[in-house]
């Protein structure tokens, strides 16, 4: 071998051993990074309703990611449903009303809310402007939808209309689905509907002139609530925290610009993309009515908790009171 070729080859090893160097490293360091933790989160209602905005713009900002986690949205049917899937152990988190544990206790299911997402109420009952409907009362005999008799909407349109003197029986309730709800009242084919921020401005833009009333002046249910069983809360309080740090951090979003959180929004549940405006209404909606005046991000109300199952109990919804503190805990929020 040449003097010419050993040199060569030591330079083309050196040059391999420099490679490896600078490579190694970034091998080391891919291969130390851990695997997001996999969650199957269950939700009351599609994932592509605009309810949902701060679990998507959670996702879609990568809060969730930043948290360890690959999060996968699945579709329950209504929040008591939600509630008995969790309680079971088939997802280890879900989504459904504050309130919703007060009816999943009753029937043995061992679920909590871990966080509230606002100080108002979710449901808001929405009527034909030219109805000139001004109270619950003046629904006897009427046609409602809500989105399911298994919801904790329905729960809270049946609480409505308990302060007005009236029943179920005294009205007409049609379990309509997510698009039914407020698609059969823009027809006129029900003069009321137990209605969302989301529903209520698609039913606008559809055409329909409405009045809102908002549950809280006369029946105080909740905003959307984060739920967990109790074996989750004591076995993993890690991955809870983590569900619902990152989740608040998509509501303070739409609380601080809704219009910015819509854009990010839009772009993540394609369809509704072109739709920006109308989210950043249903967003600006959101913060009026339901995310405001919360003290703290999540924090559940125990006050307004024991008011709402004082009433299930006499409303024979549920058999009989427990303890408050089996209902929620607020040791995930505010931090």
């Amino acid at each position: 071998m040449t003097i010419e070729t050993r040199s060569t080859v030591r330079r083309l090893c050196l040059a391999v051993l420099a490679a490896f160097a600078v490579g190694a490293p970034a091998m080391t360091q891919a291969q130390s990074q851990p695997k997001a933790q996999e969650v199957t989160y269950l939700l009351p209602a599609p994932g592509t309703l605009p309810a949902f905005g701060p679990w998507m713009l959670a996702q879609a900002k990568g809060y969730y990611e930043a948290e360890g986690l690959k999060v996968t949205f699945v579709s329950g049917r209504g929040g008591v449903d939600v509630a008995k899937q969790v309680g079971a152990g088939n997802a280890v988190i879900g989504g459904a009303i504050g309130d919703t544990p007060i009816i999943a206790r009753a029937q043995g299911v061992p679920v909590k809310v871990v966080a509230v997402l606002g100080a108002g109420s979710l449901m808001q009952l929405v009527t034909h402007e030219d109805a000139h409907i001004d109270s619950p009362r003046e629904l006897r005999g009427k046609t409602i939808t809500a989105l399911a008799y298994t919801d904790t909407t329905y729960y809270a349109l049946l609480g409505m209309l308990s302060k007005s003197g009236l029943t179920k029986n005294d009205v007409d309730i049609q379990a309509a689905g997510p698009a039914g709800v407020w698609q059969l009242f823009v027809n006129k084919k029900a003069v009321a509907m137990a209605s969302t921020p989301d529903w209520t401005v698609n039913a606008i833009e559809a055409g329909a002139k409405v009045s809102i009333i908002p549950a809280d002046v006369y029946f105080k249910s909740m905003a959307q609530g984060i739920l967990a069983s109790d074996e989750t809360i004591q076995k993993n309080p890690q991955l809870i925290q983590k569900l619902v740090r990152a989740t608040l951090k998509g509501m303070k979003d739409i609380m601080t610009n809704p219009k910015e959180a819509a854009k990010v929004y839009a772009a993540h549940v394609t369809v509704h993309k072109g739709k920006e405006a109308s989210i950043e209404r249903m967003f600006e909606m959101y913060n009026k009515y339901v995310y405001a005046n919360q003290k703290v991000l999540g924090q559940m109300d125990e006050a307004r908790l024991g008011e709402l199952q004082k009433f299930y109990v006499s409303n024979a919804i549920v058999p009989k009171e427990v303890p408050l503190k089996d209902l929620y805990t607020n040791q995930f929020v505010g931090k």
